[in-house]
């Protein structure tokens, strides 16, 4: 065989190696339709969360276990709200990818799926302190609208249609909610406050009425800002949420709002004010003696239903200080001066005037009469 011949076959078997290594490592690497319609994260066990980390830095959230749920442990371990939790948990297992982006990091900050910009960051983590898994939310390309995401412990990036919603803030995971009582559903409402006390309480008739508990002589009371009281602690909620040990010692708790409502409960809320915020601490009681009635059995289970309600009412909220917000805190603390005004007396001007407005449809009634 020639050296020609020899050289051309050298040639063929370098190419033929070529191809070789190259279809080996086509085969290896991932196609692109296989990813569509799989889920980012599989596997995860959300018992085996004992902790979740959301954010990054200063700002990250910080939820940990305790028994059978979670608490905020940068809000002073104020419980987290369970249904709040495991929807998170449910969106970030069930986040589909479409199709595979990038798994070359430099592409991250682009994409905004790096740690230190991206959109959203959750980190779920075990009993070892070490993260079992989690999601990194880019930003959503504006044409397609799919959004940039991957796993914490995963090189990948994809994109998605459903990506998780992902809150920021220690708030946004607890219950903010304090008490939601309609105001019909307030009988009673007395306010105290370093300048003195008064009591309304609903009218007698069934019109919505509500009556200042001897109201001033020559004054007459604002029917709407008296509604306004009673309709206080419809949906009260919190802005923000403190440990009563944790620099809240200084607050001075001199005026308080009594409720009693229809079923005869008693929530009363004490407030303070500081550097122009109000903050309040709350409880609840059921004084009313509880006897059964064998013939209203139906009335003393509500009466118990009502105790307990009041126990577990004054069990959430004992020991904590909450922040409220600036309206609602005018209606729990609003001064007996802005609820009434003076009764209009008819001066002589007035007098005059509704004479001759009479005398005028007297004449008128006569003339119509004639024709």
């Amino acid at each position: 065989m020639s050296d020609k011949k020899l050289a051309v076959l050298g040639v063929v078997a370098v190419i033929m190696v070529c191809l070789a290594v190259l279809q080996t490592r086509l085969s290896r690497a991932p196609s692109r339709k296989a990813f569509a319609g799989s889920h980012l994260i599989q596997g995860l066990d959300p018992d085996s969360i004992t902790s979740i980390a959301i954010g990054m830095g200063n700002n990250a959230v910080r939820l940990v276990r305790v028994g059978n749920r979670f608490i905020v442990s940068n809000k002073d371990n104020y419980p987290a709200e369970t249904k709040k939790i495991n929807d998170l948990i449910t969106s970030c297992m069930d986040v589909r990818t479409t199709e595979l982006i990038t798994s070359d990091s430099t592409n991250y900050a682009d994409l905004e799926v790096s740690e230190t910009n991206a959109k959203g960051l959750v980190k779920f983590l075990g009993a070892d302190g070490k993260v079992i898994t989690g999601v990194v939310v880019g930003k959503t390309d504006s044409q397609t609208n799919s959004t940039y995401i991957r796993s914490v412990s995963g090189q990948e990036v994809y994109t998605t249609s459903n990506p998780p919603s992902v809150k920021s803030t220690a708030l946004d995971y607890v219950d903010k909610e304090i008490v939601n009582i309609e105001r019909e559903k307030v009988a009673l409402a007395i306010i105290t406050s370093p300048t003195g006390s008064y009591t309304l309480r609903i009218g007698d008739s069934n019109e919505g009425e509500v009556v200042l508990v001897d109201l001033p002589e020559g004054k007459k009371l604002k029917d709407s800002d008296a509604k306004d009281v009673l309709g206080a602690l419809s949906y009260l909620s919190f802005e923000d949420v403190y440990k009563e040990s944790s620099g809240m010692a200084a607050l001075i708790f001199d005026s308080t709002y009594v409720a009693e409502t229809t079923d005869t409960t008693l929530y009363t809320f004490e407030l303070a004010e500081a550097d122009g915020k109000t903050y309040v601490r709350c409880s609840a009681a059921y004084p009313k003696i509880l006897e059964l009635d064998k013939g209203d059995m139906e009335g003393s289970e509500a009466k118990y239903l009502a105790r307990d309600d009041a126990i577990i009412f004054t069990a959430r909220h004992a020991g904590w200080v909450y922040e409220v917000s600036e309206w609602k805190a005018k209606n729990l603390a609003k001064k007996l001066d802005d609820l009434v005004e003076d009764i209009e007396t008819e001066t002589a001007s007035d007098a005059n005037d509704a004479s001759a407005a009479g005398a005028t449809e007297e004449v008128g009634a006569k003339v119509g009469a004639v024709q």
